[in-house]
């Protein structure tokens, strides 16, 4: 059905085709039994597909991406396709517009995406009274940042009045101190940066119940060299994991004309030409730790084969963002019955 419905949704800008499948999602909600039917066609669950990590019990590894449910809006629709947690955000404190129009691009040859979108959300308030209002069906990652018109030295504010407002309201955190698409926020993955935000965030915690992981999504645009001390910092301050990685400034080893690729201009990559890099991040991230830091491996699944090779390269959970997009709901099912048929991957 969906190979049907791609290129309907492909002749129309990015951004107003996923504005017009969130729509739908919504409508989707009010019609009788249409989660039930949905959960019927796309849901694999098992006892041999269920994930304990970081002391919460996933049904399946399989989740969804930060960037798609901005708001905290389709939780529980997204949900039904068969992913056992989803990423909401990133959210800021207060709303914001995030960057002009056009900022979402296909390629479509290369299964890529670049956007550029600068964290555009309706803020945290506008997410807290969502999931006050429709109790989530599965795990909720609340992906939080700061406002573009925040400085970094004051970064740690925002981080924890966000922190904060959702605490209640979600079953894990991660921290976007790498998204390529906002002005000074990578920045924030220097490591006396970062400290100041994940240290203000440490000690909020040790006054909640009950405990939320924290986790920090790492770029993989930055030098080795940073990734290890960055590392360093988050074994011993106790951040509970990782997500391997972010979308990317590169360019390298698209077939797009590189007058298209100058046409599009700034933006993060995301999709088939960043898998290999983002499988050798979280191969690194596994070895460098001993395998002492859960990793979440994202970036550029596009098939049941590679989503095997990110948990072999030593994740514990996957997310999928492009692909979901360029291969369809089908995706998520696909993954989890193979998975479900090999012995090494059940648990």
């Amino acid at each position: 059905m969906y190979k049907l419905i791609r290129p309907l949704l492909f002749s129309m800008n990015a951004e107003a085709a996923h504005n017009l499948t969130f729509s739908l999602l919504g409508a989707l909600r009010h019609i009788p039994f249409s989660g039930a039917v949905t959960r019927a066609m796309f849901r694999t669950d098992g006892p041999g597909l269920e994930r304990e990590v970081f002391g919460l019990k996933f049904k399946n590894p399989v989740g969804l991406a930060g960037g798609l449910d901005k708001n905290g809006e389709h939780y529980n629709e997204l949900s039904d396709y068969g992913f056992s947690f989803i990423e909401i955000g990133s959210l800021t404190p207060k709303p914001q517009d995030g960057n002009p129009k056009p900022r979402i691009f296909r390629l479509v040859r290369d299964r890529a995406i670049i956007n550029r979108m600068g964290i555009n959300n309706k803020g945290v308030g506008h997410a807290v009274q969502n999931l006050r209002k429709r109790k989530p069906r599965t795990l909720i990652a609340a992906n939080i940042s700061k406002n573009a018109t925040t400085g970094n030295e004051n970064a740690g504010d925002d981080f924890e009045a966000a922190f904060n407002a959702l605490y209640d309201h979600v079953d894990m955190f991660v921290l976007n101190v790498s998204c390529p698409n906002v002005t000074g926020l990578t920045n924030l993955q220097d490591v006396s940066f970062l400290s100041m935000i994940t240290d203000r965030l440490l000690a909020a915690r040790r006054h909640k119940t009950p405990y939320r992981p924290i986790l920090l999504k790492l770029s993989p645009d930055v030098p080795a060299a940073q990734i290890d001390s960055i590392l360093d910092y988050a074994l011993a301050a106790g951040i509970d994991g990782i997500v391997a990685g972010n979308t990317t400034r590169s360019r390298d080893g698209l077939t797009a004309s590189p007058e298209e690729i100058e046409k599009i201009g700034n933006g993060g990559l995301s999709g088939a030409p960043l898998h290999k890099r983002n499988l050798a991040l979280v191969r690194h991230v596994s070895e460098y730790t001993g395998g002492r830091l859960p990793i979440i491996g994202v970036g550029g699944i596009m098939s049941p084969a590679q989503a095997e090779d990110m948990l072999r390269a030593g994740a514990s959970l996957i997310e999928i963002y492009t692909g979901f997009i360029y291969e369809g709901p089908g995706l998520v099912k696909r993954i989890n019955k193979a998975l479900a048929r090999k012995k090494d991957f059940r648990a």
